[in-house]
């Protein structure tokens, strides 16, 4: 029993995943916990101006959602009343218990977050780490709540996948290693300003007790290790998709190496293995795509800074297999291949997917909710993928207005949902009638990278990616249908 909890009011505000997770484990600590939530039928109170009237029904903490932006209401009266407020993943932190149920130290975390990559990152993470013989579970912004795995003797290690939401009420987190490998512009409803999102990104870094890793093609990544308040003897470590200098993992030929952890690393670099070691993950055209390079890169030195050896890594990006709804081919179709990347949720995303892909190929699905974002940059950067565009959702203008600004040659069709007929099968069937327009012998792809997030129209990412096969496969294509990957959350 954790006394500090024990006969405590805490107010859990939303009941998803990770709500509920945390309300379990209050109740286990002997904790009076009330809940808020407005669509759950069974939280405790629904009326958010209700519970603020009266003072959060005496909490004396509150875990909020992620989903929660700061400017909530009941945020804000927390705030008023000095009622200190958690994510789940703080009071993750606070309650954590020995490994293997001894007096020893807690499993130490492994941390992740950025715009882009970080469960494929996470996921690579893992499967180093069991290569390695470690017991890891990877938890977090996608996948198991941090705070049921904190509270679990038997995992030997975490890799954790934050987000920016899960950050901004995370206060005491000291992870072994931390990574923020991209920041784009991306959920500025939420966080109000591109600066504000980069900062709560540059959280995950304080008290870092043995690496920073950062993209050195990054400087905004390489600014928030600077301004980070590290444990002493933290170091920083560069990833790059060039020859690494001293401090950093990189790229030679094909050959991944390490002169950031190796013993010799002032003057040789290290093998971890090779591009083909990421068979698995490359693109259509049989080429891995740099941004999974970084991403296996930063897995590596995360790993490193755990211990491992160099032979883990590789066997670990041997046997990690890609997740549902990133760059997946869902079927093909009078030699048409039809590709679900429903996971590029922003911008930045949805460039690396259009990048994979030959000039003038792509008949481009897009659209949902572009939650503050601009698309200028993606379009004048990748006009020339584009042979086609299929809009989708209800947050259209801002795309379109990006493609008549910097591809006003690129044919657009915008698609919204019919009484009888589902968006995205009219959707499907509008790209399948623009590819067919390509000359005899032009690879043609029909590409699901929306820029946007999926809840408008659909309820998840996983769920707009499998509306996509579902409707390829109506067609009368030959394909396989997508894993689901689980709910849509924040980057």
């Amino acid at each position: 029993m954790d006394a500090r909890f024990d006969g405590r009011t805490v107010l859990v505000a939303g009941l998803g995943v990770s709500g509920r997770a945390a309300a379990q484990v209050l109740a286990d600590r002997g904790a009076h916990v009330v809940t808020f939530d407005d669509r759950a039928p069974e939280a405790d109170h629904h009326d958010v101006a209700a519970l603020v009237a009266e003072r959060l029904g005496g909490a004396d903490l509150v875990v909020a959602s992620p989903g929660m932006p700061p400017h909530h209401p009941l945020l804000a009266a927390a705030r008023e009343h000095d009622v200190p407020v958690w994510s789940e993943v703080e009071l993750a932190w606070q309650v954590r218990v020995p490994r293997d149920g001894g007096d020893g130290e807690p499993a130490p975390w492994l941390a992740v977050t950025g715009t882009n990559g970080k469960t494929t990152t996470v996921g690579m993470l893992e499967s180093i780490l069991r290569a390695a013989g470690r017991r890891v579970l990877a938890v977090g912004n996608v996948g198991t709540p941090v705070v049921l795995a904190a509270v679990d003797p038997e995992v030997e290690v975490l890799a954790v996948e934050l987000s920016s939401f899960q950050l901004h009420h995370t206060f005491s987190m000291s992870p072994q290693a931390a990574a923020v490998l991209n920041v784009a512009p991306d959920h500025l409803d939420w966080h109000g300003s591109l600066e504000a999102y980069a900062r709560d990104k540059g959280r995950i870094y304080e008290r870092t007790r043995v690496a920073c890793v950062y993209s050195a093609s990054d400087p905004v990544t390489e600014q928030l290790v600077r301004d980070a308040d590290v444990e002493d003897g933290a170091v920083a470590v560069g990833f790059t998709l060039g020859t690494p200098s001293v401090g950093q993992l990189g790229l030679v030929d094909d050959v991944l190496v390490d002169r950031g952890f190796a013993r010799l690393r002032h003057t040789h670099a290290a093998e971890l293995g090779t591009l083909a070691d990421l068979a698995q993950l490359a693109g259509p055209a049989g080429v891995v795509p740099p941004h999974v390079v970084r991403n296996a890169l930063a897995a590596a030195a995360l790993a490193l800074a755990h211990g491992v050896e160099a032979v883990h890594v590789r066997d670990g990006l041997r046997a990690f297999a890609p997740g549902a709804h990133r760059i997946v081919t869902v079927g093909h179709l009078d030699g048409v291949a039809y590709v679900d990347d429903s996971k590029a949720t922003n911008a930045h995303a949805a460039s690396a997917s259009l990048a994979a892909f030959g000039e003038g190929s792509v008949v481009w699905v897009a659209g949902g909710l572009a939650k503050g974002a601009a698309f200028d940059e993606l379009v004048r950067t990748r006009r020339d993928r584009l042979r086609a565009v299929v809009l989708i959702g209800v947050d259209r203008a801002p795309l379109r207005d990006a493609l008549a600004r910097h591809a006003p040659d690129v044919p657009v069709i915008e698609v919204v949902a019919g009484e009888t007929e589902p968006v995205m099968t009219r959707a499907v069937q509008e790209a399948r009638r623009l590819a067919a327009g390509a000359p005899a012998g032009v690879p043609v792809t029909v590409l699901l990278a929306p820029a946007s997030a999926s809840m408008d129209q659909f309820a998840s990412y996983a769920a707009r990616g499998d509306a996509f096969a579902a409707a390829v496969r109506a067609l009368g294509a030959d394909g396989v249908s997508p894993r689901d990957d689980g709910p849509e959350a924040g980057s």
